[in-house]
């Protein structure tokens, strides 16, 4: 599991401190130079698709590192 995490860690896409649920929308706006209301309402109306949006965002949320590094899925697995 820890080659997972070295990988993730290596992303180029980091979830940013201060976002609304999790600071998916404003990492990867950060990343590509976009608006984050731009990909905050892409994100929104992914989750009008069904078995698409909201599963995304929860993988996404999972396994995108904070700038700190730290993974909530490692956190996750971490506490049990």
């Amino acid at each position: 599991m820890q080659s997972l995490y070295s990988f993730l860690r290596s992303s180029p896409i980091k979830r940013a401190p201060g976002g609304i649920f999790g600071g998916i929308a404003s990492g990867i706006a950060l990343q590509f130079g976009w608006r984050v209301s731009y990909v905050r309402i892409a994100m929104l109306l992914s989750f009008l698709l069904p078995f698409i949006g909201l599963p995304l965002y929860l993988v996404l949320w999972l396994l995108l590192p904070k700038t700190d590094g730290s993974i909530a899925l490692e956190q996750l697995l971490a506490h049990r």
